[in-house]
């Protein structure tokens, strides 16, 4: 097979290291996504690329693709891949909206806010425990939100293409978003007023989680009365956010799994 790029210094794989950069990402409006399984799950969630990259001497041809397919060789796959190596498919895939309009939501929803999240490994587990758990939505907080990061789309594991997503940058509105729909926020904080096990998540409920180094900022716990605590027993008075995070999800859906005659143990 001639292959259509065979050199690491081609401009087409420039412009892939490129869009590494955000500023490159919204110049263009596109974000790279690697890996079959999260392109595949990009798809099915009605997701298309624009421009598929594809490596034959590392996996077979794509299928279920409406976009152009460029093959390339593994040296010049290699040099493109944000990994590093490459698994022999990168997609391009253009930028989507994450306004809060066009969120669909029960009449008693589930809904993850995180403000600050620093990492973008991070936004990507909580999107992952978001969709793990069936949560209704991740509400992101905060003016340099960048969910098309590559380390935010891998770490997603296609997370980023089947949760509903909505990003505001000002907490308080956030607060009146939800309030406005009757929904109820609870704040994980370090002791809170009611521990995760005593706290009611069966009606309408949005749990706030806020940033490793700094927790929630002093804007949003002002408008936020109703905090909870996940019980420590060591010296330790917090965990890591996505950990914390899964721990108030798993508890909600388990109680509302349980008032709703279902099994308790979510198997």
């Amino acid at each position: 097979m001639e292959l259509d790029i065979t050199s690491p210094g081609n401009e087409r794989v420039k412009r892939l290291r490129r869009l590494r950069n955000r500023r490159s990402r919204d110049a263009e409006g596109l974000f790279v996504v690697e890996e079959e399984r999260i392109i595949s799950r990009a798809i099915r969630a009605g997701r298309q690329p624009v421009e598929v990259y594809w490596c034959p001497e590392l996996c077979d041809r794509p299928t279920g693709i409406d976009a152009p397919v460029v093959t390339m060789s593994e040296e010049a796959a290699d040099r493109a891949s944000y990994r590093t190596s490459s698994s022999g498919l990168i997609a391009l895939f253009p930028y989507f909206s994450f306004s809060p309009h066009d969120l669909e939501l029960p009449a008693s929803p589930l809904l993850l806010v995180a403000e600050s999240i620093e990492k973008p490994g991070n936004l990507g587990a909580l999107l992952r425990i978001a969709d793990g758990a069936g949560a209704d939505g991740l509400v992101v907080v905060g003016a340099d939100v960048d969910l098309f990061n590559p380390n935010a789309v891998r770490s997603s594991t296609g997370a980023l293409f089947t949760v509903q997503i909505a990003v505001f940058s000002d907490p308080a509105n956030v607060v009146d978003w939800l309030e406005h729909r009757g929904v109820e926020s609870l704040a994980a904080v370090p002791g809170g007023t009611t521990t995760l096990w005593d706290a009611d998540l069966t009606g309408p409920r949005a749990l706030w989680v806020g940033s490793e180094a700094f927790g929630l900022s002093a804007g949003a716990l002002e408008r936020l009365p109703h905090t909870v605590s996940i019980p420590m027993a060591g010296a330790s008075d917090s965990l890591n956010t996505s950990v914390a995070a899964a721990l108030l999800v798993y508890e909600a859906i388990r109680q509302r799994t349980t008032q709703a005659g279902g099994p308790a143990n979510l198997s």
